[in-house]
């Protein structure tokens, strides 16, 4: 059928366009222009009779009004207001504070190997105040890094460990278990809990992976005389007092605290978020003694709303109009028809969403988009397949994080082999076992407990 090539040719441009890094908003909306357009013309309808402006190419530009207006609700404000917490926590020196408190025990552990599996899962703690790999990344190198080296740990072994500390921590605050839990019908917990069941072990066995090859890459590199310089610097000097250590994980406390111990309460993550926020407020009004220029640092928070808009949630509208394209064609409807009665549609429909965000975040360094791209196909495919959307979602989703490490376009790639005079190839060589064990181990977990 036209509208089966149709939306292959819109797929593929998709995934050119991605692996060219295009930004990933203007892409996914580019390709839902196209399909809504190739739509109309082929005499489908784009919107319902009670939504639709009574003219079908205007539908086209009510469908992404819709799109937009429907990312903005409770799932776009909660995205943003994360986004704008973090950003002011970073402002203010709290997040700098929470890994120095964090990372001071280590200077006592003097065996370089027993350090490589503890700080792979202390890094992955760390991602719950720095969820982007990047940033983690940077101030990793800044702080952690010069310690490990110290202790005697290589410089490469070291990078890999950090390369690969924003991973698949399972946390009620991360961008995508937010959107999951909201697009499956699911509370955050329960989400993330299903999510636990599998990342917690995965991490595991990427800890003791870590160790075994970090080892073995050592003996290596020392057989032939590999030596790397680090450009790393030191720690920033402003940092607060210990108490704002608390700050960055205070919404993560919050939640848990009310959703286990006061079930009944209806307090959402936006609320929990600006409880947080005050906090802080009142906090730096106590340090600074100067309610003006504190009122002003608060502007961060609403900058960093922006850039969640910009960097989350404009993706997750664009990627709506995407999937409605491919709805308005009937592609959806046709993917859940096929599984119907198919044995072992869900492994096979499991399999080939992690394939595809597996191959395309190697290529362009973003498994993210993929699954932005995709989730909300995700419940509909799941029911025709008779498994659960957690099923096929967790291990996408978690190989979408994954994948960073295999990719040596990838952008925490390029910073921590730019700060230790490596190449990426040399790095992703450091990370590739430890993050191949984890895909692996994600797809098996997921068949076997989901």
């Amino acid at each position: 059928m036209i509208e089966i090539i149709i939306s292959i040719a819109a797929i593929l441009l998709l995934a050119v366009l991605i692996v060219k890094k295009y930004n990933t908003a203007i892409a996914l909306l580019l390709c839902g222009i196209i399909l809504l357009a190739a739509a109309v013309i082929l005499g489908h309808p784009v919107l319902n009779s009670e939504t639709t402006t009574g003219f079908i190419v205007l539908d086209i530009f009510k469908n992404i009004e819709t799109a937009f207006l429907s990312q903005l609700g409770n799932i776009g404000l909660t995205l943003m207001t994360l986004m704008g917490y973090s950003t002011y926590m970073t402002y203010i020196g709290a997040n700098d504070k929470t890994v120095e408190i964090m990372l001071k025990p280590l200077g006592k552990i003097k065996s370089k190997y027993v350090l490589v599996p503890i700080i792979f899962l202390l890094g992955n703690l760390l991602s719950l105040v720095v969820p982007s790999a990047s940033s983690l990344g940077v101030l990793l190198m800044a702080t952690l890094f010069p310690i490990l080296t110290r202790v005697g740990m290589s410089a490469l072994t070291a990078a890999g460990i950090i390369a690969t500390t924003a991973t698949i921590m399972p946390t009620p605050l991360g961008a995508d278990n937010v959107i999951a839990a909201e697009t499956f019908g699911m509370t955050i917990l329960e989400y993330v809990g299903k999510h636990a069941m599998i990342s917690i072990p995965s991490l595991i066995l990427m800890a003791a992976a870590h160790y075994f090859w970090q080892k073995r890459c050592d003996k290596k590199d020392e057989a032939k005389g590999a030596t790397l310089e680090t450009q790393a610097k030191g720690l920033r000097e402003d940092l607060p007092p210990g108490i704002y250590g608390l700050l960055p994980v205070l919404p993560l406390i919050l939640v848990v605290i009310i959703n286990l111990g006061f079930p009944a309460l209806n307090v959402g993550l936006v609320t929990i978020t600006f409880i947080s926020l005050i906090v802080a407020i009142i906090c730096e009004t106590i340090r600074k003694k100067n309610v003006a220029a504190v009122s002003q640092d608060v502007q961060e928070f609403f900058k960093g709303m922006g850039t969640g808009f910009a960097s989350v949630v404009s993706i997750m509208a664009a990627a709506t109009v995407f999937v409605n394209g491919l709805k308005a064609l009937g592609i959806i409807d046709m993917l859940m028809d096929s599984t119907q009665g198919l044995e072992g549609a869900g492994i096979i429909m499991m399999l080939a969403f992690s394939g595809i965000t597996l191959i395309i975040g190697i290529i362009s360094g973003n498994g993210l988009a993929v699954f932005y791209a995709t989730v909300g196909i995700i419940p509909g495919v799941a029911a025709a397949a008779g498994v659960s959307p957690a099923m096929i979602a967790l291990p996408m989703q978690m190989i979408a994080n994954l994948v960073r490490s295999l990719s040596p376009v990838a952008a925490v790639i390029v910073i921590v082999a730019s700060s230790t005079g490596a190449k990426p190839t040399q790095l992703v060589k450091r990370t590739a076992i430890p993050a191949v064990v984890g895909v692996i181990s994600c797809l098996v977990l997921a068949f076997v407990l989901l």
